[in-house]
């Protein structure tokens, strides 16, 4: 069945794309009506490509940290998430994310199927001076990496074929709803007056709660303490997150402007603090100075300050990342994990850490950092309402990210199963998904 499954997919795409001058030429791309700020889209595409590197980065993070009998898996688990999610945002999902809004909660994607009228003569409303597909790719690279981040929670049991499907159903009933609603000038968060700068709610917070959905449906392995099988990957994969993440949030000002100079400066601040302040309370903790502590604690701090990027001052930056280590850790410290095998602490460290930062946007937040944020400033400058906002916009991305992805999880269970038998993992799933070792 898997093999005709297949097989229709592989034909259909070929048939739609060869007669797609046929099929889709009820909308055809505009002439240039827009003029185009040469610096802007040069940035923007340098942008692309960093957010890009942050996939194959979260691979060698993820993969890094278990078992050796697992590493080529996980890190394909992100590799084919380059891959399966950049077909599946041009065929349908980018209209659905940012097409014409249907309620405010999601586009409308018969406009822009297989990218119809998704050109570089035209341009996004809020991003007037790039070309519109450039706009298009780049939040493709957003939608990459979510359901990568996913996978730390159900390493080494999950079967590939069953992650696929998942991964699929993920971008189109999960992630896109929440970018629309996030990011479309007609979205409900949007007009709530919801600030995410560059995905804490759509990428991270979503990610942690179908993350942690994934560990409690898929239970725990057979043996949860596992030896990392490559530290140093780790911290290659944290150089390459850290690295790319400056496109992942500066490259959010949709320009080469101050806004991107605020943001590059904000995220780079929040990392370093947050990695400081992860080993100084492992420290006080009584533990070593990992180098596993100093990546994941980095990591938390480009989480927490992704929703608030463009939006606070340099100390306020600080302040997000260290505090949000502090929270994170002292989360991972108390995790039910003879209960719950988050086996990477993805929900800990990913949905946490977006939790917190999306809270200290509704604290710190300021028009003088960035007009866009007009008079319902943080709580420290005295107002309340975007506090307030941020709080119900948390509550439900949390319960409807948590909820639908174990909908998801369910469903996908009842077409094939998640979970690898226990030979299988046992034996690890380099062998057993993909018959290749290291």
């Amino acid at each position: 069945m898997r093999k005709i499954i297949l097989t229709v997919i592989l034909i259909t795409i070929l048939v739609l794309t060869f007669l797609s001058n046929f099929i889709l030429s009820d909308n055809p791309i505009p002439a240039e009506t827009v003029k185009f700020d040469t610096g802007d889209t040069a940035w923007m595409i340098v942008a692309t490509a960093f957010v890009l590197l942050m996939t194959p980065g979260l691979g060698f993070f993820y993969g890094g940290m278990v078992g050796k009998k697992n590493v080529i898996s996980t890190m394909l688990q992100s590799f084919m998430a380059m891959v399966i999610v950049t077909i599946l945002w041009v065929v349908i999902a980018f209209g659905l994310a940012f097409g014409p809004s249907i309620g405010g909660i999601i586009g409308n994607p018969t406009s822009n199927l297989f990218f119809q009228g998704v050109g570089t003569n035209t341009a996004w409303s809020l991003a007037p001076t790039i070309p519109f597909m450039l706009f298009a790719l780049f939040q493709a690279k957003f939608a990459i990496i979510t359901p990568a981040l996913i996978t730390g929670a159900f390493a080494e049991r999950v079967r590939f074929w069953a992650y696929l499907l998942f991964m699929v159903l993920f971008i189109l009933f999960i992630y896109s709803p929440l970018a629309h609603m996030t990011w479309h000038p007609k979205g409900i968060f949007f007009k709530m007056g919801v600030l995410d700068f560059a995905g804490g709610t759509v990428v991270h917070m979503s990610a942690g709660w179908a993350a942690l959905a994934g560990a409690i449906f898929l239970g725990k392995r057979k043996v949860q303490k596992i030896n990392p099988a490559r530290i140093t990957y780790v911290l290659l994969g944290t150089a390459l997150l850290w690295f790319g993440w400056f496109g992942f949030n500066a490259g959010s000002a949709l320009g080469a402007n101050g806004l991107a100079v605020q943001a590059l400066g904000t995220t780079t601040v929040a990392a370093a603090a947050a990695a400081m302040a992860w080993v100084f309370l492992d420290k006080i903790l009584g533990h070593k100075l990992s180098a596993l502590g100093a990546c994941i604690g980095a990591v938390v701090g480009l989480v927490a300050i992704t929703p608030a990027a463009g939006f606070v001052s340099i100390p306020h930056a600080i302040f997000i990342g260290a505090f949000a280590a502090i929270v994170s850790n002292l989360v991972v410290g108390k995790f039910p994990k003879g209960k719950i095998d988050d086996a990477l602490d993805v929900f800990a460290c990913h949905g946490v850490g977006g939790m917190v930062g999306m809270v200290l946007t509704g604290v710190f937040a300021s028009k003088a950092i960035n007009p866009a944020v007009g008079d319902n400033q943080g709580l420290i400058f005295g107002s309340t309402t975007l506090f307030t906002n941020q709080l119900i916009a948390m509550v439900i991305v949390s319960v409807f990210a948590f909820v639908g992805s174990y909908i998801l999880f369910f469903i996908v269970n009842k077409i094939t199963p998640l979970r690898v038998t226990e030979e299988k993992e046992e034996l690890g799933l380099d062998i057993s998904q993909h018959g290749e070792f290291l």
